[in-house]
């Protein structure tokens, strides 16, 4: 059994520090809304960040952005501070790499930037994957406690390179899942049915996660967020902040990512127009909007 603190407690924070409780850790979770602490039965409900650190053997956080991360660790009576000095941190938000590598130089612990994929449903289910960055003796004694939230567990490199690994996957599924959807859209105008196609796309080479576990159409997948009217799931809203953070890492370092940007400005425009809430595969109902013409975005 560890003692674990743990900081964010949302639609990700909440299912993965539920799981830690099952397999039998000692949980003191914090985050602003009580009723979010109330739904992680079994864990203790700590008065501020630093409370939840305080006598940790992990510090686990997942927050809305790298600012959010930066001042929950390196603030004054932050978690840095308030943590034993042989406890792990392990930030599992989705922020720049820039930020992670600061808060692994500054922090004075061992620190871990382990984003995850799988959205919701994986949180619930434990089936998370953990792309991970920081040194190996980190990675080591970190492990076994991220394989309790997930099924796989990779150590990508250095501070950072988990969330490098994170810009550029969601970049991929944000491809993958507008061109899987403009399939169907075209399947539609061609008088071909949606399970005729995810029949022949899936074991044939337009199979892909996103056809095959998350198909933007309600029926052929049934767990998919389109059998439930595109609640999320992973939102568009997160979608774009992903996409965001990958063409501005891409820009920054001169590397040319065309269709990573173009798939940002088509979840923007979808945001704008009030699918922030939905799930990322309800864009589907953009593409249909400009059936027979050029999507703006």
């Amino acid at each position: 059994m560890a003692r674990i603190g743990f900081i964010g407690l949302g639609n990700m924070g909440g299912p993965m520090a539920r799981n830690l409780v099952k397999a039998g850790h000692a949980v003191a979770c914090f985050d602003l809304s009580a009723a979010a602490m109330a739904a992680v039965t079994g864990a203790r409900a700590a008065g501020s960040a630093a409370e939840a650190a305080a006598g940790a053997d992990f510090v686990i956080t997942m927050l809305p952005a790298g600012q959010h991360v930066r001042d929950a660790v390196l603030g004054a009576g932050g978690i840095a501070a308030s943590s034993p000095p042989d406890a792990v941190l392990i930030d599992c938000s989705t922020i720049d790499v820039a930020t992670a590598r600061a808060v692994a130089e500054g922090c004075g612990r061992a620190f871990l930037d382990a984003p995850v994929s799988g959205g919701v449903m994986g949180a619930e289910g434990a089936t998370l994957t953990f792309m991970v960055g920081g040194e190996d003796s980190a990675f080591a004694k970190a492990a076994p406690i991220l394989q309790q939230m997930g099924r796989a567990v990779i150590h990508c490199g250095g501070a950072g390179a988990g969330q490098a690994a994170k810009a550029c996957n969601n970049m991929m599924l944000a491809a993958t899942m507008i061109v899987t959807a403009e399939a169907f859209v075209l399947a539609e105008s061609l008088g071909l049915s949606h399970q005729a196609l995810f029949d022949v796309a899936s074991r044939s080479s337009g199979q892909s996660w996103s056809l095959t576990t998350y198909c933007p159409v309600p029926g052929p997948v049934p767990g998919s967020p389109a059998n439930r009217g595109y609640q999320p799931g992973f939102s568009a809203a997160l979608m774009l902040k992903d996409l965001g953070l990958a063409v501005g890492a891409a820009e920054a370092g001169g590397v040319a990512t065309p269709v990573g940007a173009r798939a940002l400005d088509l979840y923007k425009a979808f945001v704008e127009q009030g699918g922030g809430g939905r799930d990322f595969s309800g864009i589907i109902d953009h593409l249909r909007q400009a059936k027979g013409g050029q999507v703006r975005g």
